[in-house]
C-alpha cells in the first residue's frame, strides 16, 4: 500500500486517459478525485471501485466544470473533507470538427466553455488553495490544436490555444510562489473509447506504434508533478514513436 501523499483531482475522467490518470495517480499514494458530467457518475463510480480494488484510493463526483459554483463547491469539498489537493488536472477535451461555415455561435462558445474556461476555473482554484500552502503541481492536457490550427477544427484550436495561453500566464505567476504549473501537447490520437469509434485500425496503429497509450502518457503526468524545481518543464510534447506528418 503506498503512502498517502495529499489529494489529486482530475478534471474529465473518461475511459482513456483520464483513468489513466487516475489510476497512475492512485498508485503513487495520492487519494484521487475524479470529475465527469452527472450524467456519467455511474461509470466514475465503477472505476473508483476498480482503483479500490487495487489498493487505491478514489471519489466519483459529478460535476459541470463550466459552472463556477460548482466548481468552487468542488475545491472546497475536497479540501474539507478529503485533504489538501497537491495535483491537479485538467483533461477535458471537447474535440469536435466542423467546418467554418457550419460553426454556429453555439458550438463555438460550448467548445471554448468546456476546453477553455472550464480549464480557467480549475487552474484558478487550485492556486487559490495551493498557493498559501506554496505548493502543488497544476496540469493541463493540451493537443495538436494548442498549437496549430486543422482545417475544421476552428472551435477547438481556438479553446486550446486559450488554454494554452492560460497555462503560460499560471506559470510565470504561480512558479515564483512553488507551484508547478505545465500544459501537455498530446500530438496524437491516444487508444480510448474516442478514438476506437472514430477509427478502423486501432490495433495495427498500436501494433506499428502510431497511436498513443494512455497509461504511457500518464507516467509522464507523474514524472511532471515530480520535478525538482530546479528543472520544472512548462511545455511537455508527446507523440507517438512513428507518427503521421
Amino acid at each position: 500500500m503506498p503512502e498517502t501523499k495529499g489529494a489529486c483531482l482530475i478534471l474529465g475522467v473518461g475511459d482513456g486517459l483520464g483513468s489513466a490518470l487516475a489510476r497512475a495517480f492512485a498508485a503513487e499514494g495520492h487519494v484521487v478525485c475524479m470529475t465527469r458530467r452527472a450524467r456519467n457518475l455511474e461509470a466514475l463510480q465503477a472505476l473508483a471501485g476498480s482503483i479500490a480494488a487495487d489498493g487505491g484510493t478514489a471519489h466519483a463526483y459529478g460535476v459541470d466544470a463550466r459552472s463556477e459554483e460548482e466548481m468552487t463547491d468542488l475545491f472546497a469539498t475536497i479540501e474539507r473533507d478529503i485533504g489538501p489537493l497537491e495535483v491537479v488536472v485538467f483533461n477535458i477535451g471537447a474535440n469536435v470538427r466542423f467546418g467554418i461555415r457550419e460553426t454556429t455561435t453555439r458550438v463555438f462558445t460550448k467548445v471554448w466553455e468546456m476546453a477553455c474556461f472550464s480549464g480557467f476555473l480549475a487552474g484558478r482554484e487550485a492556486a487559490r488553495v495551493m498557493a498559501p500552502r506554496g505548493r502543488g503541481s497544476i496540469l493541463f492536457t493540451g493537443a495538436t490544436a494548442s498549437v496549430r490550427g486543422r482545417d475544421g477544427f476552428a472551435a477547438f484550436a481556438a479553446a486550446k490555444h486559450g488554454l494554452r495561453a492560460v497555462a503560460q500566464s499560471m506559470a510565470r505567476e504561480l512558479g515564483p510562489q512553488g507551484i508547478h504549473v505545465a500544459h501537455v501537447v498530446i500530438d496524437g490520437a491516444v487508444d480510448g473509447t474516442f478514438t476506437r469509434e472514430n477509427r478502423t485500425d486501432v490495433e495495427g496503429l498500436l501494433a506499428r506504434d502510431e497511436i498513443l497509450k494512455p497509461d504511457d502518457i500518464a507516467a509522464a503526468y507523474v514524472n511532471l508533478h515530480k520535478q525538482p524545481r530546479s528543472a520544472w518543464t512548462h511545455e511537455l510534447d508527446l507523440r507517438p514513436w512513428r507518427e503521421t506528418w
